[in-house]
């Protein structure tokens, strides 16, 4: 008889236990992390002319828009090693791009991607790659479930536990991620405008002034535009599917880049045009249930310094883990809200074949970068690169031919400055490198010195270089890769690139001569 008390006072305690485990995580919000690949905040809501982002717009208007929010690097290995461990790339060994691909890197102790973290609250995580059973809708709408970390996951064992949309619902709360690819060069970018209802107007962009006003830059820039106007239709889609599988009341959605847009002096580059992301986050409505963070200011653009790394912290504080301790994210929304950043730190290092090292720090007025190898030119080769960046090819063209001068010429330089600084809020594009003018000194030395500190703080593993093995082994690879294009391509190969979308020139051009 005693024993059979004892049994049922078990089952009972049991019971109790397991109903406040459910009901703490029906009270845990979903987290959705949209994520476009190679994009910066080139959105009709920050302000970019001749784009049309109606979706996106709204969800700034009713969430939150941040002004400044930056990747650690520019180029999608590196700094999503750093967000989806919430650490600096520099600080795991992961800064180098494509490095470590032989499974030789696990994470140092206490480091975890965010998704084992979450796990230990109760949560499923999820990289999507399935957005419908319709097999016509599914060619444009589909995740990539792109990862491509610098470190060595542990083995027999995986990051994400699904890859379906319609398997969200029935496995609440989750963390979920869909990547898009759109705004990455590729067969997606190339073809993105097929699937508009509206073509951007190459005549009505507004180009960087470093790249010389050309029908090429032109095309480029109008066909990266058509790309993020696709990326706004897929996330129309999901915001669809949310309200039909009725989790809009209980996600939070975070609308980001892995790092800046994919062109010539932006992506692999640490500028504003490769480290700056759009960042939207978006706090479902009508949810008593679920009040938003006092931090959390409806309608409002923020120009608060937001690391990218800050929204692996933040994200698991919204879900109600603690911060680990080792962490170098902060966060910047709920109840753990840290104290507001007065720096953002970054900085690239090899990307494929092309050994760079570069760090720099920006605050809300300045950025500075110190180059430790100011003897190798902007444009030191990259075989992908010269392969599917149009721009390039129309610079070296035009460089040879004598007919280059001002910023654009800047890139074709053989030499590079040991120190750059800007004054972002009168120089936006980053042209004009205060670094010698005495009346910027002051700016220069108290920027230099916080990123001394930073590089000794986080132990930067940069200072070291790596083994000259394993750039030779990228150059031969890439060799073997691109040496046949480039070879065989035409000298005005850029006229009629993939790359240009509807507006290649040279077919044009055949056209009228016909």
């Amino acid at each position: 008889m005693l024993r059979s008390l004892l049994a049922l006072c078990l089952i009972l305690t049991a019971g109790v236990l397991l109903s406040q485990q459910v009901s703490a995580a029906e009270q845990q919000p979903n987290i959705l992390w949209i994520i476009a690949e190679d994009m910066g905040p080139e959105l009709g809501c920050y302000g970019t002319p001749e784009v049309k982002t109606p979706t996106l717009d709204r969800l700034a208007e009713q969430g939150m828009q941040f002004q400044n929010a930056f990747t650690v690097t520019p180029v999608c290995s590196t700094s999503r090693s750093s967000f989806m461990t919430g650490m600096y790339a520099m600080s795991i060994d992961a800064h180098n791009h494509r490095s470590h691909r032989d499974g030789t890197n696990p994470l140092p102790e206490g480091v975890r991607v965010i998704t084992d973290w979450l796990r230990l609250a109760g949560y499923t995580t999820a990289n999507i790659r399935n957005l419908t059973k319709d097999r016509k809708l599914a060619k444009f709408y589909k995740g990539t479930g792109k990862t491509d970390w610098n470190f060595t996951y542990p083995k027999g064992k995986q990051p994400f536990d699904l890859k379906d949309w319609d398997e969200l619902k029935q496995h609440q709360p989750f963390y979920a991620q869909i990547n898009f690819s759109e705004t990455h060069r590729g067969g997606a970018w190339n073809s993105a405008h097929e699937y508009l209802d509206y073509q951007v107007d190459p005549e009505k962009v507004q180009i960087p002034p470093y790249y010389p006003d050309h029908p090429v830059t032109r095309a480029v820039w109008a066909q990266y535009l058509n790309t993020v106007m696709a990326v706004d239709k897929k996330v129309a889609f999901i915001l669809d599917l949310l309200k039909r599988d009725q989790l809009d009341k209980n996600t939070i959605v975070v609308f980001m880049a892995d790092h800046g847009r994919a062109m010539p002096r932006g992506k692999q580059w640490p500028y504003d045009s490769g480290l700056h992301i759009p960042l939207i986050i978006y706090w479902p409505e009508g949810n008593s249930d679920l009040p938003a963070p006092a931090q959390y200011h409806r309608g409002e653009k923020s120009d608060q310094l937001i690391s990218s790394i800050d929204l692996s912290a933040t994200t698991l504080a919204l879900a109600g883990i603690e911060k680990p301790s080792r962490m170098q994210g902060q966060v910047f929304l709920g109840s753990q809200t840290e104290k507001p950043r007065s720096y953002l730190f970054g900085g690239r290092d090899r990307g494929d074949e092309t050994v760079f090292h570069i760090r720099t720090v920006r605050d809300k007025q300045f950025r500075y970068l110190r180059n430790k190898y100011p003897e190798r030119p902007f444009l030191q080769i990259n075989r992908y690169k010269e392969t599917q960046y149009p721009i390039i090819g129309l610079l070296r063209d035009l460089d040879a031919k004598g007919e280059l001068s001002g910023p654009p010429a800047v890139l074709m330089a053989e030499t590079r400055p040991r120190e750059e600084l800007y004054d972002i809020r009168n120089d936006p594009w980053e042209i004009n490198n205060l670094a010698d003018n005495p009346a910027y000194a002051e700016t220069k030395q108290r920027l230099s010195a916080a990123l001394d500190h930073w590089m000794e703080e986080i132990d930067d593993k940069g200072r070291t270089p790596e083994d000259p093995a394993i750039p030779e082994f990228w150059d031969e690879r890439a060799i073997r890769v691109y040496s046949k294009n480039l070879k065989e391509r035409p000298k005005d190969w850029f006229k009629s690139a993939p790359g240009l979308g509807p507006y290649k020139l040279k077919e044009k051009q055949e056209k009228a001569d016909k």
